[in-house]
């Protein structure tokens, strides 16, 4: 935990370095005025991590109320009672905390791990999934979002998501400026409506590509979370998991706030490719 909160700070005080060489580079060599620097720092970070941290430290409350996930406290019946085995002697095996085990009722094979940290964490598992798949393919799935836990998934998304969401702002509003001081012959008195128009195209315009970066990251962390299924449940259990779910694409009714930590059937060509999770 101490170690992830270091690499929070430390990822921060990147951000202000960078931003502040990036933004002294613009006004002391190109003579562009940028007005208050440390003002537009500071609310970027506020903004760009902020919501990143509230969204990571909320996340279990949000997948809960979003699916309808029943954490089983006390397992009722054979299968829960599996569920729970299983994740312990996976969880045990990667070296972390025991986390929450649910599951909520959905008719696709589906399956999501989300948590502030390693050691508060939740696996849940679609009612669809425990009648579609077999033992050893359901040990698989839940050997892979365990992997995400052990990975420290949630807390890299929400540290990736706040380095971009602080560029995104910083950088729309710094070319905002330019373009209206441009319009305006660079004259003083404030910004005008070209700062603002400017600016809001541009968040939407860097948040596209922002969201391909984000993407792009969040499909690796899936090829590593399938080696860790594949160290903790098997090899052969692995490969016959992503071979079942490769033949039952179906509708990914997960809430939006947790979609990129669910299994996705979706098969994307051309430029959609760049937004899959």
């Amino acid at each position: 935990m101490f170690k992830r909160v270091a690499l929070f700070i430390a990822t921060n005080l990147a951000v202000i370095v960078l931003l502040g060489i990036v933004l002294s580079i613009l006004q002391g060599v190109f003579g562009i005025s940028l007005g208050n620097n440390g003002g537009l720092l500071v609310m970027a970070l506020v903004f760009g991590f902020g919501g990143s941290f509230i969204s990571l430290m909320m996340s279990k409350w949000v997948a809960k109320r979003g699916t309808g996930a029943q954490v089983i406290e006390q397992p009722r019946n054979e299968a829960e009672q599996w569920l729970v085995s299983t994740v312990r002697r996976q969880a045990e095996a990667a070296g972390i905390a025991m986390p929450e085990v649910a599951i909520y009722d959905a008719p696709e094979i589906n399956a999501f791990a989300t948590g502030p940290s390693r050691n508060n964490s939740l696996v849940a598992v679609s009612t669809g999934l425990l009648r579609a798949m077999s033992r050893d393919e359901a040990e698989a799935v839940l050997a892979h979002e365990v992997s995400h836990v052990a990975n420290g998934d949630m807390v890299t998304m929400a540290l990736i998501q706040g380095v971009l969401n602080t560029f995104v702002i910083v950088l729309s509003r710094v070319v905002g400026r330019v373009i209206d001081g441009y319009l305006s012959g660079n004259r003083d008195g404030g910004v005008g409506i070209g700062y603002f128009a400017t600016v809001f195209v541009l968040d939407m315009i860097f948040g596209l590509f922002a969201s391909m970066i984000a993407m792009w990251f969040s499909r690796q962390r899936e090829f590593r979370a399938d080696a860790g299924g594949a160290r903790l449940a098997g090899r052969d259990k692995m490969v016959g998991a992503l071979q079942r779910l490769s033949r039952t694409y179906g509708e990914n009714t997960l809430p939006r706030q947790v979609q990129a930590f669910g299994i996705s059937g979706a098969v994307g060509a051309g430029m959609r490719r760049l937004f899959m999770s």
